[in-house]
């Protein structure tokens, strides 16, 4: 009787499905890191279209504003705002001085460009534009003397009203990513 050692058997996989393997979890991983919030590409960099009257000096200030905080800003010089307001849909109570499109929203006023790359790259489906009323004195393009506490209110389409955000004025513009202390 003799005796064998059993042989042993090699289970070797297959390079191709090592590769395919590889090629599958490189694929979902990556569709995970770009899906992912930190890296979507979201309208945050929209264009916004600025419409004023050619005269108006805040509203030039505003602009600045924007730009200097990176936005991609295009100016629409016209005789007054009222077209365009009626056009985007902003409730006549909310009007001031000029009127943005970003997106599908609307922006009247002196909103702050950080609110509007906000609401950009949150998209709320209940908000159709923001608004600052009354020009309040140290809101963006409106710096000067004795700032004021202002709200930035989210506008329904049904023209109710809440609150967004509400700051401190400051008596100079402010530079991006920074908080200067007047």
């Amino acid at each position: 009787m003799s005796k064998h050692k059993p042989r042993r058997t090699s289970r070797k996989t297959a390079p191709w499905l090592w590769v395919g393997l590889v090629g599958v979890l490189a694929a979902v991983g990556a569709t995970a890191y770009w899906l992912s919030p930190r890296n979507q590409v979201i309208d945050a960099d929209a264009e916004v279209v600025v419409y004023k009257t050619p005269s108006c000096g805040c509203c030039i200030k505003w602009v600045d504003h924007l730009e200097d905080h990176g936005m991609s800003v295009s100016v629409v010089n016209v005789q007054t705002t009222r077209g365009a307001q009626s056009k985007l849909g902003v409730p006549p109570e909310f009007a001031s001085c000029h009127t943005a499109k970003v997106g599908d929203y609307w922006v009247e006023g002196h909103v702050p460009a950080d609110l509007i790359k906000q609401l950009m790259a949150e998209k709320p489906a209940d908000v159709v534009g923001l608004t600052v009323p009354g020009m309040p004195i140290g809101s963006p393009g409106m710096e000067g003397p004795n700032p004021q506490e202002y709200e930035i209110l989210a506008v329904a389409a049904d023209g109710s009203t809440r609150v967004y955000d509400s700051r401190q004025g400051h008596s100079k513009p402010q530079p991006p990513g920074e908080d200067v202390d007047d």
